[in-house]
């Protein structure tokens, strides 16, 4: 009989396995996802019945030539400029999704800051921090979790930064 690995056994994503692992209190959100929305953030909050403005998706970036993730309010869009000033760039624009892909190891629309497959330099919006628990992708669409801001940037050695604009 194979060995199960902690994911299987867990039944959960590489994501909430990260948390369970690090004793972070977390809330996992699961919904229908629907492949016709046109926003994979906003129907996560009007499925969750969230305020956009506290459910935060993961885009990569390239900044400078380096991989880069940005974690923004759904409600708004990620400021190039001012994420490659948050790590010390010049210039960013969005990853290839396919290489976004592969170097998190999870599908677009569901790419978690969590739990990914090469860690990268992570920005969490610094609006976060007005907040009491954010939602981000638990992995897969159709699956969040709701965590402090804080745990989420220790867990993922996030700066705060500015780099959301409504």
């Amino acid at each position: 009989m194979a060995k199960k690995s902690k994911k299987q056994q867990s039944g959960g994503t590489p994501a909430t396995v990260a948390l369970t692992d690090a004793g972070v209190p977390f809330t996992v959100h699961a919904y229908e996802h629907d492949p016709a929305h046109p926003s994979y953030g906003e129907e996560a909050a009007e499925a969750m019945g969230v305020s956009p403005d506290r459910v935060f998706k993961t885009l990569v970036a390239d900044v400078d030539g380096s991989l880069v993730v940005a974690v923004v309010p759904v409600a708004g869009s990620l400021d190039l400029k001012a994420l490659a000033s948050a790590v010390g760039g010049k210039r960013a624009a969005m990853a290839d999704p396919a290489l976004a892909e592969r170097t998190t190891g999870y599908v677009r629309g569901g790419i978690s800051p969590l739990g990914q497959r090469k860690k990268l330099p992570t920005v969490l919006d610094a609006s976060a921090e007005g907040h009491g628990t954010i939602c981000v992708s638990a992995g897969r669409r159709g699956l969040e979790v709701e965590l402090a801001p804080a745990d989420l940037a220790s867990l993922t050695s996030a700066a705060l930064a500015p780099i959301g604009r409504a």
